[in-house]
């Protein structure tokens, strides 16, 4: 009976963001993954969005951080005390008789076996009743409607914060796969550092993937956009404003965008005959936050000769087959005791 009253949670723990599926409700969570900590108390000061806000603006006794780095846990305690405040978020109308629920969590296909135990014991600490896990491109490929327990292939290319994980999967599991510690959150750091090295000016993580969302591209526009930023002069010390435009943010994005062209290309060159034949009918579908940066999808399909299509959701992909592989998380279950037998 207490069962019924259990809402199983499926989590996309990601470097940037952390979203949180509900069985039965959808998205009911969705927050950057940011922790402010007291550094005289260690105590916790903020969690997710109220975080954010105070990246690059807190005193010295107050350091707001990312307790994830590349999709993995850089910060065990930390990484904890966040999955606790958003499993609660997602629980505030939690019924007496309720139990702690199930959760899964997505982590990256080149995880290791301590990397996704602790995964598993940061979810537990935090509440879950039974922690599993499930790989990113595979939890893509089902929020993004893709025939993954069918005989056919699937390609998904889901760009992340930290990692850009690139599957070819068919009958339940991943056949090919790789995964780089290059997404969105390298983007970034390549616009903070040609502005650093062109103009001398040093801006913060904010206005650098302020400027991705707003003029970055992945091929230069046909018609050129510019944006108005502010930092501070390295040669001065003070305060300045300056006028980047849209061709040089896609030179900054260049090696970066050209790493992810490659992880595609070698996933493909893995690939065996018939279902590289069945991506070619069906297209490359890219999800994650990083799906969204202009021409990806363009520059993808000149490079590959394939088709390219944009998820219809691509944030919220891997969160929503997170949440649907609750339905076979019976499933998930041996693959993940099998998966760390194998890595071990």
């Amino acid at each position: 009976m207490l069962g019924s009253f259990t809402k199983d949670l499926g989590i996309d723990l990601g470097t940037a963001n952390t979203l949180v599926y509900v069985r039965g409700k959808g998205i009911v969570v969705r927050e950057p993954s940011v922790v402010a900590i007291r550094t005289d108390t260690k105590s916790i000061e903020a969690v997710g969005e109220s975080a954010k806000k105070m990246i690059g603006r807190t005193p010295g006794n107050i350091r707001a951080i990312r307790p994830m780095k590349d999709g993995v846990i850089a910060d065990f305690d930390t990484t904890a005390t966040m999955i606790k405040y958003f499993i609660r978020q997602a629980q505030k109308q939690r019924s007496m008789f309720q139990r702690h629920p199930n959760v899964m969590v997505c982590v990256p296909s080149g995880i290791t076996a301590v990397e996704q135990r602790a995964v598993e014991d940061a979810t537990k600490q935090a509440g879950a009743r039974e922690a599993y896990t499930i790989e990113e491109p595979f939890a893509a490929a089902i929020g993004a409607d893709l025939p993954v327990w069918e005989p056919t292939g699937s390609m998904v290319v889901d760009i992340g914060g930290g990692t850009t994980e690139v599957a070819v999967i068919s009958l339940g599991g991943i056949v090919t796969s790789r995964s780089v510690r290059v997404a969105g959150d390298e983007m970034d750091e390549s616009i903070i550092q040609y502005i650093k090295r062109q103009y001398n000016l040093m801006i913060g993580e904010r206005t650098s993937e302020q400027l991705k969302m707003e003029i970055g591209s992945a091929l230069p526009l046909e018609k050129v956009e510019t944006s108005e930023i502010r930092g501070r002069d390295l040669v001065t010390g003070l305060p300045k404003t300056i006028t980047i435009t849209s061709d040089e943010i896609s030179e900054a994005l260049s090696d970066t965008v050209t790493a992810i062209v490659e992880a595609v290309k070698v996933t493909l060159e893995k690939c065996p005959p018939e279902l590289a034949a069945d991506i070619m009918d069906r297209g490359i579908v890219l999800t994650g936050g990083g799906a969204l940066l202009r021409n990806l999808d363009k520059l993808l399909a000149e490079e590959t000769g394939m088709p390219v299509i944009v998820a219809e959701n691509p944030l919220d992909c891997v969160a929503i087959g997170t949440g649907k592989a609750l339905e076979n998380i019976h499933l998930f279950k041996s693959r993940s005791s099998s998966a760390v037998r194998s890595k071990r």
